[in-house]
């Protein structure tokens, strides 16, 4: 299993919002699971310690060395930096999701957009209350989840920032 196998399968992993993964391939055993605190972690027979990785949007710990195993512990730090690169905002209420203040008016963002931290991203209706969602990150846009006027639910992915 070379690194470019164990990015994939710790993307799919994420992707997926899996909570527990486990392959044997060519001799080596991988199993990726949450723990209690959202964080993946990467199992290796011993005598390797179990590395982890911070759940996403949280900032990394320190990079883990392993010198028994080199490919997984580069795909951990690989994964480490992807986390740095691409946050996701998700919902923080139930309700229906807008682009725009008002029928008709520009969208706040569109993919490609810059937006700084505290800059609206959204609004999502609940109760007949405006919410506006704002960005907790410094970036660019690169995906938006959901259409407008779509109704959202708590936790569900809105957007997807390049942080920088």
């Amino acid at each position: 299993m070379d690194l470019e196998q164990i990015k994939q399968i710790l993307d799919l992993v994420r992707e997926h919002e899996l909570s527990e993964f486990e392959i044997e391939h060519d001799g080596l055993r991988l199993k990726v699971r949450k723990d209690a605190n959202g964080s993946h972690v990467v199992s290796l027979p011993a005598p390797a310690p179990p590395l982890v990785l911070p759940p996403s949007g949280a900032a990394p710990p320190a990079a883990a060395v392993v010198p028994a195993a080199p490919a997984v512990s580069a795909a951990v730090e690989a994964a480490d930096e992807l986390e740095l690169e691409l946050a996701v905002v998700k919902s923080p209420i139930v309700g229906t999701f807008y682009r725009s203040s008002e029928p008709g008016a520009a969208s706040f963002v569109d993919v490609g957009s810059t937006v700084k931290k505290g800059d609206v991203l959204c609004i999502i209706e609940a109760m007949k209350l405006m919410n506006e969602i704002d960005s907790e990150y410094d970036g660019e846009i690169v995906n938006i989840y959901v259409e407008n006027g779509q109704a959202v639910q708590y936790g569900e992915r809105l957007f997807a920032i390049r942080t920088k």
